[in-house]
């Protein structure tokens, strides 16, 4: 394939929409639309081209350490202001890379379109909000969106630990402290610790994937901070089996004391590929009441799909809801509704 500029591949991806370019030997240039991958050149990478434009974006001293390391996670700013996650590694010995392309700040929560009890979440004074959902479900935009509204709208001081920093906060009546794992933190529970001595009203955590980084999160709600976080679960009924798959049997009881004493709410999101090509954010909620908190603490997690359903009063919100108004606004296919769907029973 004759040598290309990667800067004109990630016009292309733009201009087309794109939310990830995949550079790959023996492939041709891939973009992500919607749900599925579409070629952006008729030509498929030798070696030598993938490893050219994956290393296009990378420094002399980027090289250097991918070369020691075998991955390598950064964000670019390009001259134009646009922003990049970019995974650069070795598959079957060549060089290849992913790049997620992102909006420059956070989107304002209204444009999300999520129920209205999400906007409830941001002006909790303590507790833990946790978004969840599979890879690439737009967890971290929310997350950032929800960041962004609490400073515009109230004086508060927000620290956020993430890896990496994929949302640049503005300016607003608060201040954002954004601390970058590696670079400014060695670790989520490090700066999570480090945090609770910063006079934090709001931690927000990239992802909690250790017991250390839990423990600390849950007893920092639990003392008054307001904690939102995401996690990697496929439905929020499967929130306390992941939580507790970090744990020894022995701390399971305290983990489950301290998510049922703090949790306020779950926002689970599937994002999906709407008729007019873009995505659309379909969501569950669960907000936690008193009944929700019993459950958490009787391991009846079984109960919690019904009490979504029938929650309605307190905000909450089950999955076959949202996809059917999305349904009904012509934004998605009834394929895409029956795919997602039949999750949900």
């Amino acid at each position: 394939m004759a040598s290309v500029n990667i800067r004109a591949i990630l016009r292309a991806a733009k201009e087309q929409r794109a939310a990830d370019v995949h550079i790959a030997a023996g492939t041709p240039l891939m973009v992500r639309l919607g749900a599925d991958l579409a070629p952006l050149s008729k030509e498929s990478l030798d070696p030598a081209a993938a490893k050219d434009l994956a290393y296009q974006l990378l420094t002399p001293e980027q090289i250097a350490q991918f070369e020691s390391k075998g991955d390598l996670d950064i964000m670019l700013t390009d001259e134009h202001r646009s922003r990049y996650r970019i995974n650069v590694s070795y598959n079957d010995g060549n060089v290849g890379a992913v790049i997620r392309l992102l909006h420059i700040e956070p989107r304002p929560l209204p444009s999300l379109r999520l129920p209205p009890v999400v906007e409830t979440f941001c002006f909790a004074e303590k507790g833990m909000i946790l978004i969840t959902g599979a890879t690439s479900e737009g967890k971290t935009t929310t997350m950032a969106s929800m960041i962004h509204h609490i400073n515009q709208t109230l004086p508060r001081h927000i620290i956020t630990i993430e890896d990496p920093i994929e949302y640049v906060q503005s300016k607003g009546q608060g201040i954002v402290r954004q601390r970058e794992v590696g670079r400014d933190t060695a670790s989520f529970s490090t700066g999570l610790r480090a945090a609770l001595r910063q006079d934090p009203d709001v931690i927000s955590i990239g992802e909690m994937r250790d017991l250390d980084t839990i423990e600390i999160a849950l007893t920092a709600a639990e003392t008054g901070v307001l904690v939102i976080s995401t996690l990697h679960v496929i439905s929020i009924d499967k929130i306390i089996e992941r939580l507790l798959s970090y744990a020894p049997p022995e701390s399971e009881g305290h983990i489950r004391c301290l998510l049922a004493d703090t949790l306020q709410g779950v926002i689970h999101q599937e994002l999906l590929p709407t008729l007019d090509g873009g995505k659309r954010v379909a969501a569950e909620i669960l907000v936690v009441t008193d009944a929700v908190r019993n459950v958490i603490r009787t391991r009846g997690i079984y109960l919690l799909r019904n009490m979504i359903m029938m929650g309605g009063r307190h905000g909450m919100r089950h999955m076959r809801a949202s996809l059917q108004e999305l349904l009904e606004e012509g934004a998605i296919s009834k394929a895409t509704y029956d795919a997602v769907a039949v999750n949900y029973a």
